[in-house]
């Protein structure tokens, strides 16, 4: 079933029958307000779900009879928001539901207890807004990398960016609506909502079908949150609309009039401990709402969201108080009093992507349940937020178009899965054949970055197919498939063809490209690369050498892709045996990446590595262990813990220790090498075959 929404309802009851008319009625009723519904008659299998479930919160009904005994095995699990007791003795069940906070009462009406999931489905909601924060140290932005950015910053400016680039039409609602009816096929209420939406949907304003009770609200509310690209697509005219609505009646109310005053609104909600921790530690920076943003001029309104929030002890219970000059906004916002479906008195509804400097952060009261957050509302008046909008835009492929864009972000981003899914759900809806062409070179970068190298090839020999029948033999394009093609050969050690196909790219490059392109000193590096693993070194350095002098004269001093010629430099001479050149190569790509990249990149521990490597071979053993420990420590707080880099790490240590005649530390760093090593590689890999070997080799000096 799809997740489309951020609660689901998980309902336990030893006498639950699905085919029982009774049950199906409670269902149904159910299903009005959310449409996941999970039944369960078995404690155990109940239990065993709920810590499956991690993208969702989850309301959890269970009957008096099994309550005493499930409640204290799931009360403490943070994907539980509310539990709900339904029985037929109230006041006896009332006694024990006291100690769990949790527990959002004791029922024994239906009706009365579906008010009380909806009101906590709504609260839910409110929680689980995608939130971004950006540290006031961030450093310079104008030359920050996208890879220290939050995701959901990011992907949020970027989608905004796409989809107000394209023009929707009618068609696309009956696309979505037929859509809807395969998520929810077999929930008549959703599935009347809609016909309503496909046959009314221009009888009614975007912002009323928002707030509309219907499952719009909390689809828009997850996909934000999760950037799930899929729905994203087939839910785009709305959010399109929907912001233009917005804008329209923020000119209306706002442009020309006296209403231009500085104004507050207020949100209260919950945030995870993990949230709270990161906007406490970003007070003078900035933070974004990445959904659209209800807010309320009333405080007291939005109190009742924050004294709700404070009865769940995985949250912390805060109120937004925002300070908006009109005058200074670049998001849209306005208030909906008159237009939204409920009309609820005076809200205030703001587009997506609304960014705040966070002033100051304090408790409301002396017994600290609530916290109040002082925003205010910055636009590209804002120096910091500008430039961070300008960088965004340069580090992310502005010359693609729409959708193209995204997924060639998600691969910058290593988002690999999101972005298979996507470019698969592409080339199912395109007929052109250019459009295939790119998407089978963007499937082939996936699996060459997932090591799938087979795959990786099929898909690049179907972009070239297509090319080589619609573009002349010399086009710019060949030259980026020939060098990604030449990357998978030298993965699959097949050198003479990596060579063959590097060489192809810069024939090419040198016809269409000046001397001195970047392009060129990718091939160049490439070939270096592929040389160095030949062994011819002296061949592999004069090329590092020229796609080093390209880069120099092309790239701020400071730009990683500098690090990378020092880095391949390093490792030849070091394979050279110029252990002393090879230092000094490392050390000028560590002085890069430090400059440039974020503190616990795992391009940092690489470098720290190759540091010690060089130090080892000069008999430094002391240097080379700080080095190795360095990198190690990096590693850890960077990378998963079987990762094989990590094996590699606690190999290297274990090979200086070995050298400094301490062979019981030896021994125990090889100890975990091996059984890392037989966690994340092959039973016949050449690492894990080393491992092993050191590791008996030691063994025997101990018996």
């Amino acid at each position: 079933m799809h997740r489309i929404e951020n609660v689901l309802v998980v309902w336990l009851d030893g006498s639950i029958d699905p085919v029982c008319g009774d049950c199906q009625e409670t269902i149904t009723q159910l299903r009005h307000i959310v449409n996941n519904i999970h039944t369960y008659t078995d404690s155990d299998q109940c239990v065993d779900f709920i810590q499956t479930v991690t993208d969702n919160k989850i309301c959890v009904i269970i009957s008096g009879a099994l309550g005493q005994h499930v409640v204290p095995c799931v009360h403490g699990m943070s994907q539980v928001d509310s539990i709900f007791i339904f029985c037929s003795n109230q006041k006896w069940h009332e006694q024990w539901a006291k100690s769990w906070r949790k527990i959002k009462g004791v029922y024994t009406q239906l009706p009365v207890m579906c008010e009380a999931i909806k009101y906590a489905v709504k609260q839910c909601e409110q929680s689980t807004i995608s939130l971004s924060f950006i540290p006031k140290d961030i450093g310079d932005v104008s030359t920050i990398t996208i890879d220290r950015l939050d995701p959901s910053f990011l992907y949020t400016q970027i989608l905004k960016e796409i989809l107000l680039s394209i023009n929707f039409e009618e068609k696309h609602v009956k696309k979505f609506a037929n859509y809807c009816r395969d998520i929810f096929g077999d929930n008549p209420h959703e599935l009347d909502n809609i016909t309503k939406l496909e046959q009314k949907y221009f009888d009614n304003t975007p912002i009323w079908w928002y707030t509309y009770d219907c499952f719009l609200y909390p689809m828009l509310n997850r996909i934000l949150r999760l950037m799930d690209v899929d729905i994203i697509f087939h839910t785009s005219f709305f959010i399109v609309d929907l912001h233009r609505d917005i804008q329209r009646l923020h000119l209306k109310q706002y442009f020309g009039h006296d209403y231009n005053k500085t104004f507050m609104v207020y949100r209260g909600q919950g945030m995870s401990k993990k949230d709270f921790e990161q906007i406490s530690n970003t007070k003078d920076g900035l933070m974004s709402f990445n959904n659209f943003l209800f807010t309320n001029k009333n405080p007291q309104v939005c109190l009742r969201f924050a004294d709700e929030a404070a009865k769940n002890p995985d949250l912390v219970p805060v109120l937004f108080v925002m300070t908006i000059d009109p005058t200074q906004s670049t998001v849209p916002f306005a208030s909906i009093s008159e237009t939204s479906f409920h009309r609820t008195k005076d809200e205030v509804l703001f587009s997506i992507r609304s960014v705040f400097r966070i002033n100051d952060i304090k408790p409301m009261n002396e017994n600290n349940l609530i916290h109040e957050i002082h925003l205010t509302l910055i636009g590209d008046n804002d120096k910091d937020l500008r430039a961070l909008n300008n960088r965004i835009r340069e580090e992310t492929f502005p010359e693609e178009e729409g959708w193209y864009r995204l997924g060639v972000v998600l691969i910058k981003m290593g988002q690999y899965d999101k972005a298979e899914g996507f470019y698969e759900f592409l080339l199912g809806q395109t007929t052109h054949e250019n459009d295939k062409a790119f998407i089978y070179h963007e499937l082939g970068r996936i699996k060459y970055n997932l090591k799938d190298y087979q795959k990786a090839l099929i898909n690049y020999e179907k972009s070239l197919e297509i090319k080589q029948k619609n573009l002349p033999p010399n086009h710019a394009d060949f030259a980026n498939l020939y060098n990604n093609i030449g990357l998978v050969y030298k993965h699959e050690g097949n050198f003479s063809e990596a060579l063959s196909s590097h060489k192809k790219a810069v024939e090419i490059q040198k016809l269409a490209l000046s001397s001195q392109h970047l392009d060129l000193s990718t091939s160049y590096s490439n070939i270096g690369n592929v040389y160095d693993s030949m062994g011819n070194y002296l061949k592999a350095l004069s090329y590092h050498e020229k796609a080093l002098k390209i880069r120099q004269k092309a790239l701020p001093p400071n730009h990683p892709t500098l690090a990378y010629s020092y880095n391949n430099m390093g490792l030849t001479y070091d394979n050279m045996g110029y252990y002393s050149q090879a230092l000094s190569s490392h050390e000028k790509a560590l002085a890069i990446r430090q400059e440039s990249l974020p503190p616990n990149h795992p391009d940092l521990a690489s470098s720290y590595n190759n540091i010690g490597n060089a130090y080892d071979n000069l008999g430094d053993h002391a240097k080379a262990l700080k080095a190795y420990e360095k990198s190690l420590e990096l590693i850890q707080e960077s990378l998963p813990p079987n990762h094989p880099d990590l094996g590699r790490s606690y190999y290297n240590i274990g090979l200086v220790y070995q050298n400094m005649g301490n062979f019981l530390k030896a021994y125990a760093f090889y100890d975990r090498a091996v059984e890392i090593g037989q966690e994340s590689l092959p039973p016949e890999h050449p690492h894990l075959q080393l491992y092993k070997k050191n590791f008996e080799n030691m063994k025997q000096k101990f018996h």
